[in-house]
């Protein structure tokens, strides 16, 4: 997963259309529905922090890692001015090390599939494992193969902002369901009396995974799947579900 740089400081910009507290109030629903709510909690792939802020706000002892320090600077920023306990490490995903074991993991936004190789997928699952305390609960959300075939596919998204104007174009290998990802954003100079932008670029890559291959290498790093649903409810996924919610709890000792 690329570092995203600059895009980092306009990351909460170009998704203040994302409801997270509506997606914190269904994650933590579905956590205390399956017994845990409270403990540690790690926010994986935690980005800037906003989910983290809003999950230690629900009583979890929160611990937010992400491998971009561009992202975590942001995160510790909110920290301070929040005050809130939270730890962040600048960790992969597939290189997670803690410093004892968790309670529950959330992984948000389609975080999975920005880990375009199968293998690391698979290691990002059995880390997850390792530092899960026995029946302790794994919730993260996908992207579909039907989103990146049919959604995402080759299109070109525009954000328009007052001051910020963002290109998002897409192109998408639709047999392996890899999406490149190309940004252009431009920024507009407030202190100019004429319109003048700044212009950053960033690349990354997203994979579709198919969702029976995903409950599969959950089943073999020990945890049991409770349920895939469509995003922010309990429905069962359907031929043209664009993001899907895995919950999984883990069972026994490796």
């Amino acid at each position: 997963m690329a570092g995203y740089g600059d895009f980092a400081y306009y990351y909460d910009l170009l998704t203040e259309n994302v409801d997270y507290e509506s997606r914190c109030e269904y994650i933590c629903n579905l956590l205390a529905e399956n017994g845990v709510s409270k403990g540690i909690l790690l926010d994986l792939a935690c980005g800037t922090g906003t989910m983290s802020m809003l999950l230690s706000d629900k009583g979890y002892d929160v611990i937010g890692v992400d491998a971009s320090e561009d992202m975590l600077s942001v995160a510790q920023e909110k920290k301070m001015e929040s005050g809130k306990d939270i730890m962040f490490l600048c960790q992969r995903m597939e290189e997670l090390d803690l410093f004892g074991t968790i309670n529950a993991a959330v992984c948000t936004l389609d975080s999975i599939n920005h880990i375009t190789d199968e293998k690391t997928v698979q290691q990002v699952f059995s880390k997850v494992s390792l530092f899960m305390e026995d029946k302790g609960i794994f919730l993260f959300d996908v992207n579909t193969p039907y989103k990146h075939r049919e959604v995402l596919g080759d299109n070109t998204f525009i954000y328009d902002m007052d001051d910020v104007y963002c290109v998002w174009q897409n192109s998408t290998d639709k047999k392996t369901l890899l999406t490149e990802v190309s940004l252009d954003i431009f920024e507009k100079d407030t202190e100019e009396e004429e319109d003048v932008y700044y212009r950053y670029s960033e690349e990354f890559s997203e994979k579709g995974y198919e969702l029976s291959q995903i409950e599969k290498w959950l089943t073999e790093y020990k945890f049991e799947v409770l349920g895939v649903y469509e995003e922010l409810s309990k429905n069962k996924v359907g031929e043209k579900t664009q993001r899907a919610v895995f919950v999984a709890r883990k069972h026994g000792t490796q």
